[in-house]
Order: structure tokens, then C-alpha cells, then sequence
């Protein structure tokens, strides 16, 4: 069994010392990584009590979360894709619907869309499903799904999402969830398929998620 108050725990003592050491704003590299580390760390904690079933909480972290990766995309160089992207994803596992239009809007702004790299693309592909332009997105994610660069069963459950495929859906979706079963090392060390979860909830609002069980899984 998994101590996730422990993970919990953890999670929040790196909060709190990453807060401690926080460089000041006229060192703008130092104190974007350091908002960064910080962003992860209260993301992980949202995802630890997620995982044990405190919803609360959870939301009140992962809220924190996207205050630290907003701050941190500020002063980051450009092409940072890596923060839009979690602050959609802190807002999906949250379950704050409205926040999430208001930063996928956010992230569209930030041209996401015309990104040349495979994260920026995925980031936009993101911010459209939540916005429901699903047509928009479906170009971008078969864009996606056919690059080197990108998991290949991401791609495929995003487009399967903006498709409205079940039967895509859910073979893309097993695929991504035995990569996270199989994998050693996990983001801030806490064993969750937290990119599951939110491919999750973007398919249930279209009605085509899978039945899924996994110790990964809340």
C-alpha cells in the first residue's frame, strides 16, 4: 500500500524549502527554476492527496500549483511549453473547469498552436479540447500523433478524444497507461498516471472514456 500522506508530506516540506530559498526577482533564470520546483512540488501534492481521496485539498494545491507555474512562465525563455501544460493539467486534476477555459485561452494567446516543437503543439491541443474546439484540435493531434518526438499513444488518445472514437480511445488509453505501469521513475517521485487522469476527464465530457483500474488510478 502506498503511504500518500507520506508522499504528502514530502511534497509539502519541498514546497516549503523551495519557498524558503526563493531567489529574489532581479535574478529572473534562479528564481523562474526555483517557481518551477516549487509549482511541482505543490502539484504533488495535489496528485498525493487526490490519490488518497481528499479532494479539498487536493484542489487547494493544485490552485497553488498553477499560481507557481504562472509566475515561473513570466520570467522563463521563450518555448517553455512545459508550464502551460501543467497549469491545464493542475486545473483538469482539480476539476476547475472554468479556470481551465480561462488559462487554455491563456495558452492559445502564447501561439501555442504555431509552436514548432512537439510540446508546444501538445499544449495547444490541450487548451482546444478543453475549450471543446474539437475540430481544431483533431488536426493538431493527428500532427501530433505522427512525429518522432511525441508518444505515439498520447497522440492517439487525444485524437481519439477530439474524434469522439471509443473504440481509439480506448486502446490509446491502455497503451498510455502500461507506459506509466512499466516506467521506474515518475515525476517528484510519486507513482500516479496523472497524464491518464486528465485524458480521462477530457474524454468523459465527450462520453467515450475507458473503464480503467490501476494502484496508479484513484
Amino acid at each position: 500500500m502506498v503511504d500518500w500522506a507520506e508522499h504528502a508530506r514530502r511534497e509539502q516540506s519541498r514546497y516549503r524549502d523551495g519557498e524558503a530559498r526563493l531567489p529574489e526577482v532581479d535574478d529572473g533564470d534562479a528564481r523562474q527554476r526555483q517557481l518551477t520546483r516549487m509549482g511541482n512540488a505543490a502539484g504533488g501534492v495535489g496528485l498525493a492527496r487526490l490519490m488518497a481521496g481528499d479532494t479539498e485539498a487536493a484542489r487547494e494545491w493544485f490552485a497553488r500549483a498553477v499560481e507557481r507555474y504562472r509566475e515561473s512562465y513570466e520570467l522563463a525563455p521563450p518555448g517553455s511549453w512545459g508550464r502551460p501544460i501543467a497549469i491545464l493539467k493542475a486545473h483538469i486534476l482539480a476539476g476547475d473547469r472554468i479556470g481551465a477555459q480561462t488559462d487554455a485561452r491563456w495558452t492559445l494567446e502564447q501561439d501555442a498552436a504555431e509552436a514548432e516543437s512537439a510540446i508546444g503543439r501538445y499544449a495547444a491541443v490541450l487548451a482546444l479540447l478543453v475549450l471543446d474546439r474539437d475540430d481544431e484540435a483533431r488536426v493538431l493531434a493527428d500532427h501530433l500523433r505522427a512525429r518522432d518526438d511525441f508518444p505515439r499513444s498520447v497522440g492517439d488518445a487525444l485524437a481519439s478524444i477530439a474524434a469522439q472514437d471509443p473504440l481509439g480511445y480506448v486502446g490509446a488509453i491502455e497503451a498510455v497507461l502500461e507506459s506509466f505501469e512499466t516506467r521506474e521513475d515518475y515525476l517528484e517521485d510519486l507513482p500516479v498516471a496523472d497524464t491518464v487522469i486528465v485524458l480521462q476527464a477530457l474524454a468523459a465530457r465527450r462520453n467515450v472514456a475507458a473503464e480503467l483500474s490501476s494502484p496508479l488510478l484513484p
